[in-house]
């Protein structure tokens, strides 16, 4: 009889996991004010029934830089944080040296954080964006691999 292969998990990669995992939640939750604070600022709104609101002659804006760039850096963000979800659980499950584990959550979180701030809050000109952008992609990508090759049989 096999073993559950959760039994196999290491607490404090799992604590970890669980912890940045939800930082990085509360991360993406903050781009809906963001956005909405940069619409109110710009008085950029998309929905008539929103500009309605302020005032009758406003019409929707929908291609305000501003705006749009805080759209597209949540964007970023669930194309990449939400994959990092399912393959940060699934790297839990190939045993991995604790170490290695924690690291590796703290720089997708650190990384993502970082290409928000140089994205959206203060734009920063490249390479910044890229190299936190990589700075997340790299350990996932290798996380991914590693359960692969696990896992493969």
């Amino acid at each position: 009889m096999t073993s559950s292969p959760f039994a196999t998990i290491n607490d404090a990669a799992l604590r970890s996991y669980i912890f940045w995992s939800s930082v990085l939640v509360m991360k993406m939750l903050f781009m809906s004010p963001l956005t909405s604070l940069n619409r109110i600022r710009k008085m950029a709104f998309a929905s008539p029934e929103d500009t309605r609101m302020i005032s009758k002659k406003l019409v929707p804006k929908y291609d305000d830089p501003d705006v749009e760039r805080v759209r597209r850096a949540h964007q970023n963000d669930l194309e990449n944080i939400l994959p990092f979800f399912v393959i940060g659980f699934l790297y839990l499950l190939t045993n991995p040296a604790p170490w290695l584990a924690i690291n590796l959550y703290r720089l997708v979180a650190a990384s993502r954080i970082l290409h928000t701030i140089v994205y959206a809050v203060v734009v920063i000109p490249q390479p910044a964006r890229f190299l936190a952008f990589v700075g997340a992609m790299m350990p996932t990508a290798y996380m991914t691999l590693q359960t692969i090759l696990f896992f493969m049989m």
